[in-house]
């Protein structure tokens, strides 16, 4: 590990100051940070310790009825409010599907919506990787490449997003406040992260200096609190990321669905948001032969990107699990294995 300088601002704008000088990154929990600090894949010259600054920890509903999360709430706090988990339950169950319990006690909300790749040759520091080492190349490419993306990629970079909470944000609309030198902007999570095309290490929209200080919901996204849920396929229930997941979420009168929501993990370098898939939701039955098309049409522009063909279909039976899943109804309690394809549903959502 490299010597770097490290500073603990008093403010958000002199942390904003602090993280716009060459080589300086910010510091929350440093759960994913650290350990790329020690493999030596990320070598900062000043770490910027956001820990102590006021008022990044507290989720608030707001005037409007949006819910705002602080970026330093912690992910088991947020996932273990129990008003929070009863408005968006599919969020609540991703949170508590990721990492594990030590993982979760530590690791903040805007820590988690700007982790890095789990791609082993990003982290491996011998072999070629254009997202650490622009112009290198890809040894992901022709390389042991099961778990890489089928959306999106490019010859550049096939790398995926390992976030399990961001796909149901994705789902559900959410906003990112950003405070920058330039002051403060919302941007939808949907637009937060780039796609790899020819610059693959620029993965995000920040600018030097730019820090994520809350994630909203929109009150419109309540709507779906009664049919909503997400589900993870990994190689290791208890603690693996995500081979592929999928949050889906529906607004239901009448016996027909009035609006849908549909977005994945584990398939592309963004969580990603299917909305054609939930163009043809709209009005149809919640039945399996409506999702089984809009399955299908989320997944149409999908292509391999070496040994992992078989993502594809898996990813159109997640989603479809998913979306009966909802259809089904929320349930009253998180089940024993969150977001697991296996687990079953019983008791009550209040994590009592």
């Amino acid at each position: 590990m490299n010597r770097f300088d490290y500073h603990r601002p008093a403010s958000i704008a002199e942390a904003v100051a602090a993280g716009a000088t060459d080589g300086a990154v910010y510091l929350g929990a440093g759960t994913n940070l650290l350990d790329l600090m020690k493999g030596g894949v990320t070598r900062p010259v000043q770490l910027v310790d956001l820990t102590k600054l006021p008022g990044l920890d507290g989720i608030e509903t707001l005037a409007n009825g949006d819910v705002r999360i602080g970026a330093l709430v912690r992910n088991s706090t947020l996932a273990f409010d129990a008003r929070f988990a009863r408005r968006f339950p599919a969020v609540a169950e991703a949170l508590l599907s990721g990492a594990s319990p030590q993982l979760r006690n530590a690791a903040t909300v805007g820590g988690n919506l700007l982790q890095r790749t789990r791609c082993a040759y990003f982290y491996d520091t011998a072999s070629a990787c254009n997202r650490r080492v622009p112009g290198s190349g890809c040894d992901a490419i022709g390389g042991e490449n099961r778990m890489h993306a089928v959306l999106g990629w490019s010859e550049q970079c096939i790398a995926t997003h390992p976030s399990d909470f961001c796909v149901p944000l994705v789902a559900l609309g959410a906003i990112v406040e950003i405070e920058g030198l330039d002051g403060r902007r919302d941007v939808p999570l949907a637009d937060l992260h780039r796609l790899p095309g020819d610059t693959p290490a620029v993965e995000t929209v920040l600018a030097p200096g730019d820090l994520i200080v809350a994630v909203r919901l929109p009150a419109e996204a309540q709507a779906f609190a009664a049919h909503q849920r997400y589900i993870k396929v990994r190689e290791r229930t208890s603690y693996a990321f995500a081979v592929v997941s999928a949050a889906a979420a529906l607004d239901i009168a009448d016996g027909r669905i009035v609006s849908g929501r549909l977005a994945f993990g584990g398939l592309a370098a963004k969580p990603w948001r299917a909305a054609e898939a939930e163009a043809l939701l709209a009005g149809g039955a919640p039945e399996r032969a409506t999702f089984e098309r809009a399955a299908a049409a989320a997944l149409v522009d999908a292509r391999a990107s070496g040994d992992n063909a078989f993502k594809i279909d898996l990813a159109r039976r997640i989603a479809v699990r998913a979306l009966i899943r909802a259809a089904a109804g929320t349930p009253d309690r998180l089940p024993p294995l969150p977001a697991s394809p296996f687990a079953a549903a019983a008791g009550e959502i209040d994590h009592d």
